[in-house]
């Protein structure tokens, strides 16, 4: 899928779960796409501050581009945007709202998911067009903000980053958010560290089924 063609509010109706790569060792990077990716996971960001996180943007387009979308996220200078679209990175996401990069991928046409907190941040990000944003540090944040943050803003739509687990999972699309990421709290870190990928894909399986039930629930 190019670039050009990724709408991100689509993308997270069809895909509320973001694996959040950082830090996972590059020889594991194929095993750990393939064990999301059986698990009903295909909507990955890898970290631009772990190591590696060039390289391995790049090899997960050549050898599994067909069945994920690969972002790249910690894009907080244009350069480290660039560095990523030419990995092949297919979108971007940052943790603020630099206005740098927002104008760099308005002009361009990349798909962005720019970080917010603040009702400020959303005006930031409509300025340059971008309406779906991902709310970070969302877990630290009280219940009801993000619905409360949508009354002014109205045609917004917010992924749930920072302090989503397994557990309080269900609370963040009861509140409101259209979809969520996960890092380390996806799969537990000893089952990546000791490659336990079946039982990965178990867990992350039981995860997707719970979250598809519960945005049913609440649509």
């Amino acid at each position: 899928m190019e670039n050009n063609k990724i709408e991100m509010r689509t993308v997270i109706k069809k895909n509320p779960i973001l694996a959040i790569m950082r830090n996972i060792p590059l020889e594991d990077t194929v095993d750990y796409i393939d064990m999301a990716v059986r698990g009903g996971v295909s909507f990955f960001e890898v970290a631009l501050n772990s190591e590696d996180a060039l390289e391995q943007i790049a090899m997960l387009r050549e050898k599994r581009g067909e069945k994920c979308l690969i972002g790249a996220g910690t894009a907080i200078t244009v350069e480290k945007a660039e560095s990523a679209i030419r990995a092949g990175a297919q979108f971007l996401l940052t943790p603020g709202t630099p206005e740098d990069v927002l104008e760099y991928c308005a002009a361009r046409s990349i798909p962005l998911l720019p970080g917010v907190m603040t009702p400020y941040d959303v005006a930031v990000c409509l300025k340059y067009g971008f309406r779906t944003m991902k709310l970070f540090p969302a877990g630290s944040m009280p219940a009801g903000y993000v619905r409360n943050l949508k009354g002014p803003y109205d045609d917004t739509e917010y992924v749930a980053i920072g302090g989503v687990t397994q557990n309080n999972i269900s609370s963040f699309f009861e509140d409101g958010y259209l979809g969520v990421g996960l890092s380390s709290a996806l799969v537990p870190q000893n089952i990546v560290k000791e490659k336990r990928w079946e039982e990965g894909v178990a867990i992350i399986r039981m995860l997707e089924k719970k979250v598809r039930s519960i945005r049913r629930e609440t649509r």
